[in-house]
């Protein structure tokens, strides 16, 4: 008996979890991805599919202080650079989106650091 994809089976836990999840203008979608050496987050409006706001160990402003961090610790950057962003474009309530990854690690640690920057969800 073959072993079940890991990456088959979060595809189906994401499409689970986003038939119940549909961001709004007034509550748009914070939907993380999280890749083996990168952490991306952005925040959708599903009702006019447009990408608000958005933040990547990527981005030049934490670029730098990435480099020999434990990724917990940059997610939690990731987590603080798109809250200050959201909030500078007045969106302070979201529905989070976890991407089918389980609440655990990474994702904790994000979340942790957008609620800690005053977000709801």
């Amino acid at each position: 008996m073959a072993k079940a994809n890991p990456r088959l089976i979060r595809k189906v836990r994401h499409r689970r979890v986003r038939n119940k999840i549909v961001g709004t203008a007034l509550r748009p979608r914070l939907c993380v991805f999280r890749s083996l050496n990168h952490f991306y987050a952005q925040i959708i409006d599903d009702s006019t599919s447009q990408t608000l706001v958005s933040a990547s160990t990527l981005d030049t402003e934490i670029r730098d202080k990435t480099k020999q961090m434990v990724k917990a610790k940059e997610a939690g950057l990731v987590g603080s650079l798109l809250a200050r962003r959201a909030l500078d474009r007045d969106i302070n309530s979201v529905f989070f989106d976890r991407g089918g990854y389980k609440y655990h690690g990474r994702v904790k640690a994000f979340a942790e650091a957008v609620r800690q920057a005053g977000f709801l969800f």
